[in-house]
């Protein structure tokens, strides 16, 4: 185990990478993206947040305690009555991992059932980690196992983990998030765009784990996918913090959650109508959803962030926060299916 979960919360099927592959500046990171490298083939540096963006992180984390504890009671349940006692979950690296803990627990807590618990590598336009999808298919029969992330963005991992599915085809392609404002999981919390306050943080709420890796000259055919270790974030590392907050708030009882009004249109079809709006190309550099917002802001060289309202602290306030820090413009548009959407600077037209 090289990242700072418990043993018993998860089995962690990664390769550690810490030391081999040099973290690089989001600037340069972002224009070998774009110019044709893949986003696996390198690391980011991790940026330390601000005391201000620290506090929001807090907030966050305290006003959206409860309905997090709540969505994962909704799908825990969905997943048990699915599966039954063989559930074995398996945790898309790394934003999946802390939900798929969070399942974990509520379940021995509700039912005094331990279900087995995986975190594996699974990358767009790479696939997901053969090695590691054979060691579980090794210890576990395949219609037990349950794909877990935190929420849906556009869709691409929903489409990757299908795509990956027809090389095991008893295993379901089925993804169980918290929070599904695209409507694509096979099992959710809610179809609201809520603040998963994992979201708001890297490496630090996720076991001090970067994201995960996959180049040739590092990771073997006999490897699993990688990932490096940031022991030096110990003193910052909050992946507790958080897990033990929600996990704090588990209803005695399934709750039922408010679901939001139906959206006038399909998820596809607004990420298309911004980048009609937007003149963007490339639908890559369109990452709707607060969870994706999110990570724009902290990993990516953002353009703009569009948000349903700018008025909306309780939902929005990180991100009005991050958007202030790093002087990224915030422009009020008629989201649907969201809250907030991120887009990406096209260097090409820099």
């Amino acid at each position: 185990m090289f990242s700072t979960y418990k043993p018993e919360d998860v089995t962690i099927l990664l390769k550690d990478i810490s030391g081999l592959v040099q973290p690089l500046p989001t600037a340069e990171r972002e224009a070998l993206i774009q110019q044709g490298v893949h986003y696996s083939e390198m690391l980011p540096l991790e940026m330390q947040p601000s005391p201000a963006y620290l506090e929001a992180f807090f907030k966050a984390l305290e006003l959206y305690a409860l309905l997090t504890a709540e969505a994962v009671a909704v799908v825990a349940e969905k997943l048990l009555a699915a599966k039954g006692p063989e559930l074995v979950l398996v945790s898309l690296a790394r934003a999946g991992t802390p939900i798929g803990i969070l399942l974990k627990l509520y379940l021995k807590k509700r039912f005094g059932i331990s279900v087995s618990h995986y975190t594996i590598s699974i990358i767009r336009g790479r696939g997901i980690d053969k090695k590691a999808m054979a060691y579980i298919l090794e210890r576990h029969q395949p219609q037990h196992l349950q794909f877990v992330d935190g929420w849906t963005g556009k869709g691409a991992i929903q489409r990757e983990l299908a795509a990956a599915m027809a090389e095991f085809p008893q295993v379901s392609p089925g993804l169980a998030v918290l929070s599904d404002p695209a409507g694509l999981a096979a099992e959710y919390g809610t179809r609201g765009d809520f603040l998963i306050a994992s979201s708001c943080l890297n490496s630090t709420v996720s076991g001090l784990l970067s994201r995960t890796f996959y180049r040739k000259d590092i990771i073997g055919p006999d490897d699993f996918h990688g990932a490096a270790f940031y022991a030096d974030l110990q003193e910052q590392d909050l992946t507790y913090h958080f897990i033990d907050s929600v996990a704090a708030h588990f209803p005695v009882e399934k709750p039922k959650i408010q679901e939001p009004p139906e959206a006038i249109c399909s998820a596809a079809a607004e990420v298309q109508g911004i980048c009609r709006d937007f003149d963007i190309a490339d639908i890559n550099l369109v990452k709707p959803g607060i969870g994706e917002a999110t990570r724009v802001l902290l990993r990516r060289l953002p353009w703009k962030i569009l948000v349903h309202s700018l008025n909306d602290e309780e939902h929005l306030g990180h991100l009005y926060q991050l958007a202030r820090e790093k002087n990224v413009q915030l422009q009020v548009y008629p989201l649907q299916n969201y809250r907030a959407c991120g887009l990406i600077q096209n260097l090409a037209d820099s």
